[in-house]
């Protein structure tokens, strides 16, 4: 293009240049077929040059042609005479070039013309036109100029012709302009009118199709408004819309017209398609009204309009609604998940729901009860939420639950729910979950076939969110064996997903497997710390990354560690270790060391520590070695001297003296075996008699022994109270029975060969249950007095309750020593103590 640029303006200096002295006339002519020519069609020329134009340059002139910058043979026949040459081009592949005529001898340019090659315009297209009723009115027209260029100007002209008058307007365009507006003023809204396009070039014109149209029908309306929505009573599933142009266009309200109405509900983001249609709609009874839809529901509506077959108006702008409410219907799927109570007999229930296919809200606020029937037919509320979630208690014996949806209007039927007992059937084999693109998960499993197999359900959760809301599921046929699962899955986030089989009586134990739907490198590095140094090596750990920061499964770790002067070496662990050993280490070199952590999306390098190897020393070593052999040789010593020795007082500082009372009797117990406390290194120790008195004369028998327990006992209770240190009545008394319970011990604060104290006796009650005497009917005796101190007038209860309600002293009675045994034995003792 650039070459036949620069030889046109050759040849136009030519034309102006190639002139002799003295005369306005060019030297020489060229004569073509035409300066424009179909694209790819031969071309002849000839060049007549001036007879005084060739002065001084002789008689033989050889011309020569150049297309361009590429020289053309001309034929010798062609030759008419020396002034005048001739040349054929059998096809002119040039859109534009410039064919020069010339003197070869001198390579004098003598003339030249420039020739042009194109294309015939092609007839326009899909002319239409549109009116336009905002301020300024006016009639747009465009249209298609053909996907072929023609490499020539091409003119377009648009020609109107009013059907109701015999007015015509022809409107010219610049060069390849493809479109007018017709002003107000030369067409009328309600007038019919002729249109149509002629395109024209230096190869020909074409025209366009004729359209005929009346402007008002091709006016494109201004967005229309909805002034409001609402409904009318006993309407249910109805919508009814009142609407308006633009103040604009009010004039027109007498005019009918086409509208559509789009909706959606709330939440949605898909119109219904198609939009629903109106015709002829009056604009001065501007309401239309919906029905079909759902009950309760919310929903978002827009509108457009035309007249006839005009274009659209755009969508209007959103407007919302609320259609009559009913009562709940269809039934919801629901996912009970059954687990047995550890500490009572209760099984803890988890359910989840969600509408079928088949179920309609039918209202706005919508909530769910879950109730339990009794035996009597009263069903008991177990939870009410307006969550697709519940958790509660159920007895073992409870067998169903039932579902419910509730709203303003009214309750749904019931949802039966059978309640099973949780199996321990493993037939889910084997579970994998991939991503299948940005918003889903393709799970796959494998599992054994039974019998009573029905289906599986699948279950995914957030693994970072614990709140049961977020759990949703899937019930699928026993003959699936994977579920693509789409849902609001975000990016480096880790989900659960699992996989149960359902079974005609109950639940299967799950499989489960985390997946992530996008992994990326952990956002931190856990921190390195030593945890254990020897020689030449070391030890060190880390913390687990927390399960939000992890972006991926951990696929492994790294440890770098390096000196000033050595190679960097690298240590591996596993996900699941967080420890290595970094050996070869030196005690000179100054080491640094970092980590790299990876998951299956990427890797992140953490700070660099520092560490090194304290030298180790020998001497210490030895030292503490040595000090502790030696402190356990001598505790070892020690413990053998004190298990041989014979010293009593050294062993009853470390093992005190215990009687052992299946292997021995009281009488036999020496005063030194009561002693429970270690004795003293010095002294000798202190005599502490406990005396039992069991003087009882057993001999004689009952009358009802048949009716006395005791009596029919076949225990031996004839040494009952022996004391310690013998019977001062009865030294030969000696009891046959070691293991029998005393009834009553007495205590005295002197040794049985001592000066005798006056303090008074203590006595102390035995917790045995056998009868004192004969004729005792309670198995508590009643409050008695101590008689062998006279100096003691009031009376002190020692084994039942004292009378103290009566204030009044009273003389003692006499005491009947035959009824108290044990206190005749210890007066008769203090007696004979008076008279030594």
């Amino acid at each position: 293009m650039m070459k036949s640029t620069w030889m046109l303006v050759i040849a136009v200096l030519v034309l102006n240049g190639a002139r002799t002295e003295g005369d306005s006339e060019p030297c020489a002519k060229i004569h073509t077929s035409s300066l424009v020519v179909p694209l790819g069609s031969p071309v002849t020329a000839t060049c007549n040059i001036r007879e005084d134009c060739l002065v001084g340059l002789g008689q033989a002139v050889d011309i020569e042609w150049r297309l361009g910058s590429e020289r053309i043979l001309s034929s010798p026949a062609a030759n008419e005479s020396n002034r005048v040459s001739r040349v054929v081009l059998s096809s002119f592949n040039y859109t534009r070039a410039a064919l020069i005529c010339c003197i070869r001898a001198s390579s004098q340019v003598v003339t030249g013309v420039e020739i042009r090659a194109g294309y015939p315009p092609e007839t326009p297209q899909n002319l239409s036109c549109q009116t336009n009723l905002t301020y300024p009115d006016t009639l747009n027209c465009i249209w298609d100029t053909g996907q072929q260029d023609t490499h020539l100007p091409t003119k377009y002209t648009l020609h109107t012709e009013m059907r109701d008058s015999r007015e015509n307007h022809t409107y010219e365009l610049p060069p390849e302009i493809n479109h007018y507006s017709i002003p107000r003023t030369d067409f009328g809204l309600f007038s019919d009118m002729n249109i149509y396009v002629k395109a024209k070039n230096d190869l020909g014109e074409a025209t366009s199709a004729h359209i005929v149209l009346e402007p008002v029908s091709a006016a494109k309306f201004d967005q229309p408004i909805i002034a409001k929505i609402g409904v009318q009573p006993k309407r249910l599933g109805c919508l009814k819309l009142t609407w308006s142009l633009s103040k604009q266009q009010s004039w027109i309200r007498y005019l009918a017209v086409n509208l559509e109405v789009q909706l959606k509900t709330a939440g949605s983001d898909q119109w219904s398609d198609p939009p629903i249609p109106f015709s002829q709609v009056k604009l001065s009874k501007p309401v239309v009204e919906c029905c079909r839809l759902f009950h309760g529901t919310r929903y978002l509506a827009q509108i457009r309009v035309r007249y006839k077959q005009s274009p659209w108006s755009e969508w209007s702008s959103s407007k919302s609604g609320v259609t009559l409410e009913t009562a709940p219907t269809g039934r919801l799927d629901s996912w009970m998940k059954v687990s047995r109570n550890r500490t009572s007999k209760k099984l803890n229930i988890q359910l989840f729901w969600k509408p079928s296919k088949l179920f309609c809200a039918n209202g706005q606020n919508l909530s769910y009860v879950v109730l339990q029937q009794k035996s009597y037919g009263e069903r008991w509320k177990m939870c009410s939420t307006s969550e697709t979630c519940c958790s509660f208690q159920l007895s073992g014996r409870v067998r169903k639950v039932y579902l419910s949806a509730v709203n303003s209007a009214g309750k749904s039927p019931p949802t039966e729910i059978r309640v099973y007992q949780p199996k321990a059937h493993m037939t889910i084999m084997d579970v994998t979950a991939v991503p299948h693109d940005e918003r889903s998960f393709l799970v796959q499993w494998t599992a054994e076939v039974i019998s009573d197999l029905i289906g599986y359900v699948v279950e995914w959760k957030p693994l970072l969110k614990t709140d049961l809301s977020h759990i949703h599921f899937e019930t699928v046929n026993k003959s699936q064996s994977s579920l693509i699962i789409t849902g609001s899955f975000e990016p480096y986030k880790p989900y659960g997903i699992s996989v149960y089989p359902r079974f005609k009586d109950g639940i299967g134990s799950p499989q489960t497997v985390n997946a992530y739907l996008r992994q990326k490198a952990p956002s931190v590095v856990p921190k390195i710390q030593i945890k254990k140094t020897w020689e030449s090596h070391i030890e060190i750990s880390w913390d687990e990354i927390p399960l939000e920061q992890r972006n991926g499964f951990i696929k492994g770790y790294k440890v770098f560690y390096w000196d000033e002067n050595g190679p960097i070496k690298v240590v591996s662990a596993d996900a699941e270790d967080r420890r290595v050993i970094l050996t070869d280490l030196n005690t000179v070199s100054l080491y640094e060391a970092c980590m790299m952590v990876s998951t299956f999306g990427g890797s992140l390098n953490g700070s660099t520590i520092y560490f090194k190897i304290k030298p180790f020393d020998a001497v210490t070593v030895v030292v503490s070695v040595t000090g502790v052999g030696v402190g356990l040789a001598m505790l070892i010593i020690f413990t053998v001297l004190i298990c041989f020795s014979k010293d009593k007082k050294l062993k009853g500082h470390f093992w005190p003296v215990v009687p052992d009372p299946a292997n021995s009797s009281i009488k036999r117990w020496s005063s030194e075996s009561t002693q429970f406390t270690h004795p003293s290194w010095d002294e000798e120790p202190n005599l502490i008699c406990l005396s039992h008195l069991s003087f009882l004369d057993l001999t004689t028998k009952l009358s009802k022994e048949e009716d006395d327990i005791w009596l029919n006992s076949s225990e031996d209770t004839s040494d009952l109270g022996e004391s310690i240190c013998g019977s001062p009545f009865m030294p030969s008394y000696s009891g046959s029975n070691s293991e029998s319970v005393p009834y009553a011990t007495v205590l005295l604060s002197y040794s049985c060969n001592g000066p005798i104290s006056d303090e008074p006796h203590v006595y102390l009650r035995s917790e045995s249950t056998q009868p004192l005497l004969e004729t005792e009917g309670s198995f508590t005796p009643k409050c008695y007095q101590n008689g062998a101190i006279d100096e003691m007038p009031t009376k002190q209860c020692f084994f039942g309750p004292c009378d103290n309600d009566n204030p009044e002293i009273k003389e003692d009675p006499p005491i009947v020593w035959d009824d108290f045994p044990f206190l005749r034995a210890l007066a008769m003792n203090k007696i004979e103590s008076d008279s030594n």
